[in-house]
């Protein structure tokens, strides 16, 4: 178990998970403390930390961008079938201001969103999606019971986490200008934005991009080391509930090269109807409530309607 907070250009934390056990027994351990506390050190300080973890096979990983290639393969046609009145859960391509940019929200089960994408049937696609989603929602449940047990807080505030959408995405070559200019906007990938749910977990294939703004106000390349590596970033509704303790990260992507760059994500929420409310622990006089109550169903139908990158503060600040 380490981290390293510079390597190189980056300075996003990096945890190795792979020697930890997650059982009720090991998971009491010294070993298990000092890793909790690195996790909030890393909400706190980034917004987000890059964890080393064994327990997804390279083999589901790599079938897993072989499905999404498939996927995004398929005519437009095909792909605007996936369509939900919730916020995030629908296709979306040929955004004019993400033009580079294709994404599936799906928070259906596998069986269902593989029979409209392929009516004729793809079984090699529904396994690949349902194992990559649950192993990926186990991680999920994971680090937020190390974010609760490193705060001293009950874990029926993973309920902040009590409901997944998985986001496949595809980021598709940027035009050849002609020159390399870092100011053009014609890389961009995705615009820079907080994510608003409570827990971002990315799994991505070899081709980087992902940048976070740092304190400092500039952006740091996060560079995945390996290929067990998966990305956490904390949302607004996190940062909500711990009263700004944790830090939502903000983060874009940046497209260079002539490689397509495939994305999968686990969007954890809190779950229907909750009520994000800093838990007692986190409000005391040095740190006084930065936040009023308030449903998440509410400021996400909010932030939709307005898309105000402090969108957070207008609707619940104090």
């Amino acid at each position: 178990m380490g981290q390293a907070d510079n390597i190189g250009h980056l300075s996003v934390p990096i945890l190795d998970f792979s020697s930890i056990s997650f059982d009720d027994e090991e998971f009491s351990r010294e070993n298990a403390d000092s890793l909790c506390r690195k996790v909030r050190e890393a909400c706190e300080s980034h917004g987000c930390f890059i964890i080393l973890y064994d327990n997804i096979s390279k083999e589901l990983r790599e079938d897993m961008f072989v499905a999404m290639k498939s996927l995004f393969d398929l005519p437009e046609e095909t792909k605007n079938k996936h369509q939900s009145p919730k916020p995030y859960r629908s296709y979306l391509g040929k955004c004019p201001y993400v033009p580079l940019y294709e994404s599936f929200g799906i928070d259906t089960a596998a069986q269902d969103f593989t029979n409209l994408m392929w009516p004729q049937g793809n079984p090699k696609f529904c396994e690949t999606f349902e194992k990559m989603s649950l192993k990926m929602q186990d991680l999920n449940f994971k680090i937020m019971k190390m974010i609760c047990k490193s705060y001293g807080v009950g874990e029926q505030d993973r309920d902040m986490c009590g409901t997944n959408v998985c986001r496949l995405m595809k980021y598709h070559v940027p035009p050849i200008t002609g020159e390399l200019d870092q100011s053009s906007t014609s890389n961009i990938g995705l615009l820079a934005h907080t994510d608003k749910n409570s827990l971002t977990i990315l799994c991505q294939n070899e081709i980087q991009g992902l940048e976070i703004l740092n304190k400092d106000g500039d952006w740091v390349p996060v560079v995945v080391p390996s290929q067990n590596s998966y990305i956490v970033i904390v949302g607004d509704a996190l940062q909500a509930w711990s009263n700004g303790r944790l830090v939502a990260a903000k983060h874009r992507v940046v497209m260079r090269g002539d490689k397509e760059r495939y994305s999968c994500g686990l969007f954890s929420i809190p779950k229907d109807g909750a009520i994000v409310e800093a838990p007692r622990q986190f409000v005391d006089d040095d740190h006084p409530l930065l936040y009023k109550r308030f449903n998440f169903s509410d400021f996400l139908s909010y932030f939709v309607s307005n898309h105000r990158d402090d969108a957070l503060q207008v609707y619940a600040g104090v």
